[in-house]
């Protein structure tokens, strides 16, 4: 009988206890408090919002102040104080690192060529898709390629090429594509993603490139009306494959991404930068959060989710 009330005396006392740890806990969880401030890319900017009104919704004393303006904004804003986060859709280079960026992954997106759903020739182009050494001439040759050539013809129709104007992490991730950097690439500059999008859009002969979040409407998933994306013949052959098709929608090119059939670039990781290791308890929070139950938002967002190795690298460089 003694032993039985000691028993349900330990049991009474385990339960008190664990009854003021929860409320604790809850109101350790609640303390976090105060801005973060982030700039730079387009290509994160939608996965950041989204990311921040869930984090709002656990910890409702956090507020945000969050712009786009391009991945070289983001770096310059977060090395230069300006901001806690530097949104950056490109690999963080040697000078940047050097100048006290420190990094880690997020997510993954990649860019994607986009032409004007009246194109003359789109029925033709869409079946036969576009070799990278054309891509080359399109963006990298003083005088570009008619429509008519990338078909086997002769040249009449014209290509409107269309590149960004601002630094940003798509045209250097388009450009590595081809082996080049943004500053190698020639045609109409243009500010921003929307822009850019927007530019295409307007001009039956355009060509451009954009984050997959930018060339497909968010709510019906397919290209933005008036465009479609065109399709690369990866294996160029002169024609697109069955494997190389995977343009219709958001879902198609995101899963074409997690299965490595998309390529790497385009296709790439999408990171924040801070001036060194974070010191701001809700910055790290915030951060450790995304790399967790963040990853859960990833898909339905439009983004990859990052594979588990690289999370875990990710927290550890975190620390605290």
């Amino acid at each position: 009988m003694k032993k039985s009330l000691a028993t349900l005396t330990v049991l009474a006392l385990a339960v008190m206890l664990l009854g003021q740890a929860l409320p604790a806990q809850k109101a350790a969880a609640a303390k976090l408090q105060g801005t973060i401030t982030i700039s730079g890319a387009w290509a994160l900017y939608p996965m950041v919002m989204k990311w921040s009104e869930e984090f709002r919704n656990l910890h409702p004393d956090v507020r945000f102040d969050i712009s786009a303006g391009g991945a070289g904004k983001g770096i310059a804003d977060a090395l230069s104080d300006m901001v806690d986060i530097g949104m950056v859709s490109r690999e963080i280079n040697p000078a940047e690192i050097q100048k006290g960026a420190w990094f880690i992954p997020v997510t993954k997106d990649a860019v994607v060529p986009v032409i004007n759903q009246g194109n003359p020739l789109l029925r033709e182009i869409m079946k036969k898709g576009v070799k990278k050494t054309d891509f080359a001439r399109i963006w990298l040759q003083e005088e570009a390629p008619a429509w008519n050539e990338l078909l086997g013809g002769k040249g009449s129709v014209q290509i409107h090429v269309y590149t960004r104007s601002d630094s940003c992490g798509a045209a250097e991730t388009w450009a590595q594509f081809m082996g080049k950097k943004q500053e190698d690439l020639l045609g109409i500059g243009v500010f921003g993603d929307p822009g850019l999008n927007e530019a295409v859009r307007k001009d039956a002969l355009g060509i451009g490139f954009n984050n997959i979040n930018y060339a497909y409407d968010a709510s019906t998933l397919k290209p933005m009306a008036g465009t479609a994306i065109l399709p690369i013949d990866l294996n160029g052959n002169g024609k697109l494959d069955p494997d190389e098709s995977f343009y219709g929608d958001r879902d198609a090119i995101t899963r074409a991404i997690a299965d490595d059939k998309y390529p790497s670039p385009p296709a790439r990781d999408l990171y924040f930068v801070c001036k060194g290791q974070p010191q701001k308890q809700l910055v790290a929070a915030f951060m450790k959060w995304i790399l967790k139950e963040g990853q859960q938002y990833v898909q339905e967002a439009g983004y990859i989710a990052l594979a588990a190795a690289k999370v875990n690298q990710a927290l550890a460089k975190i620390g605290q």
